[in-house]
């Protein structure tokens, strides 16, 4: 796949993330895949019958599938008559995805299949700051070894998702203006990787990739998601009509560094003041603790101070609860989401900051707009980004367009 097939100038800022699509006028084998994904056996009949498709052209594209791995045979339908026709489906293990999750101080890399699936992980604690080769070179070496502790080559690699913790033009996979990460800023990290690794490299903020991980896992069938973020930073991934939102130039849902009424003139890493994060976020927790006396250093140990009962931090958990709510309620009223879903290192503190979004959200938000709301912690865990990074490689790759380039080579 050429780099150019990376970039689609239709996206306007939106991956689909759903399985399924109508036909297009002109179905190639990569359309018969998609209607093969969702697992349901079919004939060649039955896919003639759904394309429109003459028999003769279902039978090239399918043997075309068969040749690539992609699809196999599922065993036999049952016959109206004659020698019962064979049934074909998608076979997800065919190809492998690698996935980074990658962190202000942590990553997390996974091997999956073509359903998202996790075969193999790796963990570290890694500081962005350290630059991009360094990281990325991580990355790409670690991505070797779990290829080859599974047993599967590079030739087997469908391709790579990153998702990482800033702003990121994602047409072209770079990094802009990010506060936390120095030397990332412009740097080329699709053209980096692929120097080191010949395979397509989507790349994302943490965020919404984290989105689409908890609307895979857990919210499939919800057309409009909000995935918020509350650990070292605040931040949200927007899913609408079974799509990612991104915006103009990618920073939609940067709620973070919306101004709130407590913020006050308090400072924030943008520049600007009064700020969620400056308030909420686990490190302006963690800050305000240890002013009060609480040694906290960041996000997980707040979570550890609440879960040994400290009431400070109890207090303070339910308080950045009531501010991230805030700020959620303005976008209830303006996105009218059926799911928001609390996740990030301080989701796992428990129902105290769950419950101070609660508050706010159902006593400021207008009562059409919250009379099917579901607002629930991350059921993904800290899986979501990993998972999410692969979904979006496999919603690429596998999309009609690209499969199609993917099967004729």
């Amino acid at each position: 796949m050429t780099e150019d097939a990376l970039t689609d100038p239709g996206d306007h800022g939106v991956t689909d993330l759903r399985a399924t699509a109508a036909p297009t006028a002109a179905p190639g084998a990569g359309t018969l895949l998609r209607l093969l994904r969702d697992g349901r056996p079919r004939t060649r009949s039955e896919l003639a019958s759904v394309t429109g498709l003459a028999r003769s052209t279902v039978t090239q594209r399918v043997d075309a599938l068969l040749a690539s791995g992609l699809i196999g045979p599922a065993g036999e339908a049952v016959s109206t008559g004659g020698r019962p026709p064979t049934t074909f489906s998608f076979r997800p293990g065919a190809r492998v995805v690698l996935a980074a999750d990658l962190g202000a101080t942590h990553a997390r890399l996974a091997l999956t299949d073509m359903s998202g699936t996790v075969l193999a992980e790796e963990r570290a604690d890694l500081d962005i700051a350290l630059g991009p080769e360094t990281v990325l070179d991580w990355v790409v070496g670690n991505g070797r070894d779990l290829l080859e502790g599974a047993g599967r080559g590079v030739g087997e690699l469908l391709g790579l998702g990153i998702g990482l913790p800033g702003p990121v033009q994602h047409s072209t996979g770079r990094a802009v203006n990010p506060p936390i990460m120095p030397g990332w800023d412009n740097f080329d990290v699709p053209g980096h990787v692929r120097g080191r690794l010949d395979v397509p490299v989507l790349v994302d903020n943490d965020v919404n990739i984290m989105a689409i991980g908890e609307h895979h896992t857990a919210w499939p069938d919800a057309s409009h998601l909000m995935f918020v973020k509350v650990a070292t930073g605040i931040g949200c991934g927007i899913v609408s009509e079974g799509s990612v939102y991104r915006g103009a130039q990618g920073a939609a849902g940067d709620m973070g560094h919306i101004h709130v009424p407590s913020g006050g003139d308090k400072p924030c890493r943008c520049g600007n003041t009064g700020c969620l994060e400056a308030v909420a976020s686990g490190a302006a927790l963690a800050a305000a603790l240890t002013g009060a006396g609480v040694p906290a250093s960041g996000a997980r140990d707040v979570v550890e101070l609440s879960r040994n009962g400290s009431v400070p931090a109890l207090r303070a958990l339910r308080q950045a609860g009531r501010d991230i709510g805030e700020v959620l309620a303005a976008s209830v009223n303006m996105f009218n989401p059926s799911v928001i879903v609390i996740g990030g290192a301080l989701a796992l503190a428990g129902d105290h900051l769950l419950a101070g979004v609660r508050e706010i959200i159902y006593q400021r938000s207008l009562p059409l707009a919250t009379e099917h709301l579901s607002i629930v912690s991350s059921r993904a865990g800290e899986g979501a980004g990993v998972v999410g990074a692969a979904v979006m490689v496999i919603e690429h790759c596998l999309s009609p367009r690209h499969a199609d380039t993917l099967v004729n080579g």
